[in-house]
């Protein structure tokens, strides 16, 4: 026995070898004997495909009633069987996919009504009891639609009948009778798609052509039948006008306006002395006979003209008609044609209806985000003058809206990401950032593929705008930012200390709050956040991620990689806090370096100094050697006494000495 497991979890089991779902390249039986899903990808893309099928089906049926045609010139009516095979060609494909779909449906498992406790419930895999079930609901219905009728009447009962007449009528009855089932089934296969996937169309776009299409297709149902019973007005006419001249010289015959017949003997006779033709032309606008409805038919030679210009016009009048719901129409006192204005104008109506509703749906959902994005946008207008904000202020929220509008298009990607489960978010922030925390060097040195993922998990989108300040020298650091794009200005004071200010910009690749990194390491850590040495300042538009504190002290406790050697000098290498120090430490090294090498050469030259003095054999060129080096070490003797004078009494020397920097708590790394 083999199991199979749905969508919703639910595992049944399955009574027959054959598989549940669509063949695969490893199944071993034929595919005539698989057992599709419902919910399956196949039979889903296969309903979509065969909605398609349908609607070509209610589109290829109506153009039967534009077969026949009269012959101005010979005043005869005829059928087009060219236009006619065409139609016959394109028809039997339709009829062959159709039978295909009741095949499949014979091989579609169904979910017993009676499993529906939890979740979708449970197939039914049997085939004897998917056939039993399918012949008791709506096999009838789609054998019907699937049915070859207009091919058979069309090629061997119109040939067998007497006239064009009976033919046309044949024909167009037996399209009604069966256009009535394929409505029954695409209705049904609209609702079951919608149940399958949710929505007809994938896009709003695509769902508003949808029911553009619905429309002319309406359009061009009610132009066809329309032209249709034009042909048949123009013969009842003929027929009427006929039954007058029984008594002529050359009677009327019916037969006489067949174009199959027009080589009848008394016909030329006849043409010459009859009046029908007269009294049935509607461009004489006769007394005793109205056309309605139907004049433009004959009156623009529509009846007689070729097959594009004809359908065009037949589905100008059908789209005319259902946009104005029957107003322009003129009917006559014919109960039939009366009958067929009040079904277009109910017809425009209901149809005119749902093409809007559903049009107005698709076409919102698209501007929805936007126009909620306008009264967002509106409310902060108003709220800022109703708190009377100054004018920078103002232009930097604008700013800042404005920028996250283009960046998200309003989308909150943390309300659908918290939606999907877990594994799926993981994979998604992998394939969103990955790439983005590699370009980060201290990120690039991890070779923890584990620690990544987890470090993607955790980040956040960070917008900021030109001037926008992210932290301040002195504030808590809340979260850790990582640039992707833009650049940020990184500044410290050193606590505020006078003569004191280093500045730094940060490019995509760098980080800053670094000090969260040292709370998060540090295993006696308090609650307390630290406290920001640097003040960062935007510098234009920049995008970053973010790392907050919580999540920052969570990755470091479950993963001990964050300790090692490697990532600590890596750590300190990129530290624009550590660097700040370091070079502070060495101009302070230099210096110290420095004023020990002058309090050398000022000992020296004092040694030299008393030396001159102790020997009485010098020269007078060596005492003026003496003293001009005395002279020399006394001046600037003199000018670092009077440097640190000025120190103690608080006033600023000419050359501002170096501050002593801390150095930065170092993360616990062992």
């Amino acid at each position: 026995m083999s199991y199979i497991r749905l969508p919703s979890t639910t595992i049944i089991s399955k009574p027959t070898s054959s598989s549940s779902t669509f063949p695969s390249n490893n199944s071993k039986d034929s595919w005539w004997t698989q057992i599709f899903d419902p919910g399956g990808q196949f039979i889903t893309r296969w309903n979509h495909m065969f909605l398609i099928t349908c609607l070509n089906a209610l589109f290829v049926d109506p153009l039967y009633f534009l077969v026949p045609e009269i012959a101005r010139r010979k005043y005869c009516m005829r059928s087009d069987y060219g236009f006619a095979a065409i139609i016959t060609v394109w028809r039997s494909l339709i009829d062959v996919i159709s039978f295909i779909h009741i095949f499949i449906k014979f091989r579609t498992a169904y979910v017993a009504p009676n499993s529906r406790v939890f979740g979708r419930g449970d197939l039914v895999m049997d085939p004897r009891k998917i056939a039993l079930r399918y012949l008791r609901t709506t096999f009838a219905v789609d054998l019907a639609a699937a049915l070859p009728l207009p091919q058979l009447f069309i090629w061997f009962v119109v040939p067998a009948v007497s006239t064009a007449a009976h033919a046309n009528h044949s024909i167009s009855l037996v399209i009604i009778i069966q256009y009535i089932p394929r409505l029954f089934v695409i209705f049904p296969l609209n609702q079951r798609i919608t149940k399958t996937t949710g929505v007809i169309a994938k896009t709003a776009w695509a769902g508003a052509a949808y029911y553009i299409m619905l429309y002319m297709l309406a359009s061009h149902v009610i132009g066809a039948t329309w032209y249709l019973l034009a042909i048949e007005r123009q013969y009842s006419c003929w027929k009427e006008e006929c039954g007058k001249e029984e008594n002529a010289t050359y009677p009327c015959n019916r037969v006489f306006f067949d174009c199959d017949h027009v080589d009848e003997p008394g016909r030329d006779e006849w043409l010459k002395e009859t009046k029908v033709l007269y009294n049935c032309s509607a461009e004489t606008s006769p007394i005793n006979f109205t056309f309605g409805m139907y004049g433009p038919a004959f009156t623009e030679g529509v009846t007689s003209a070729p097959f594009f210009e004809k359908y065009f016009f037949c589905f100008w009048f059908g789209l005319k008609s259902l946009s104005s719901y029957g107003q322009n129409l003129e009917t006559s006192t014919s109960v039939g044609e009366t009958l067929f204005g009040c079904s277009v104008c109910l017809g425009g109506l209901v149809i005119f209806c749902l093409l809007i509703g559903n049009m107005q749906t698709y076409l919102q959902s698209t501007t929805a985000r936007l126009e909620e994005w306008r009264v967002k946008r509106r409310d902060t207008e108003e709220w800022m003058r109703h708190r009377q904000l100054p004018p920078d202020l103002q232009d930097k929220i604008r700013r800042f809206v404005q920028y996250k509008w283009l960046a998200t298009r309003g989308v909150d990607e943390e309300d659908i990401l918290r939606a999907l489960p877990l594994d799926l978010r993981r994979q998604i922030q992998r394939h969103l950032c990955l790439a983005l925390v590699r370009r980060v060097p201290f990120f690039s040195q991890m070779d923890d593929d584990q620690l990544l993922d987890v470090i993607c998990e955790h980040l956040v989108q960070s917008l900021s705008t030109k001037g926008q300040y992210l932290v301040r020298e002195g504030d808590p650091v809340n979260e850790m930012t990582f640039v992707i794009r833009g650049q940020l200005e990184s500044s410290t004071t050193n606590g505020g200390r006078s003569g004191f200010f280093n500045s730094i910009t940060l490019k995509p690749g760098d980080f800053c709050g670094e000090e969260l990194l040292t709370w998060a390491l540090t295993p006696e850590s308090n609650v307390n956040l630290p406290s920001s040495t640097r003040t960062v300042k935007a510098l234009n538009e920049v995008e970053a991620f973010a790392l907050r504190a919580e999540d920052l002290r969570f990755v470091a406790k479950q993963f001990k990689r964050l300790h090692s050697k490697k990532l600590q000098h890596a750590f300190r290498y990129y530290s624009h806090q550590w660097r700040t120090w370091g070079a502070c430490f060495i101009q302070a090294a230099w210096r110290r370096h420095k004023r020990k090498k002058l309090a050398e050469e000022l000992a020296r030259q004092e040694g030299l100094y008393q030396y001159f003095n102790d020997d009485d054999d010098g020269g007078e060129n060596d005492q003026n050697a003496q003293h001009l080096g005395a002279t020399i070490l006394a001046s600037r003797f003199a000018a670092n006494t009077r440097k640190g004078i000025n120190h103690k009494e608080g006033v600023v020397p000419s050359a501002p000495s170096m501050p002593k920097l801390f150095k930065p708590d170092e993360p616990d790394f062992s």
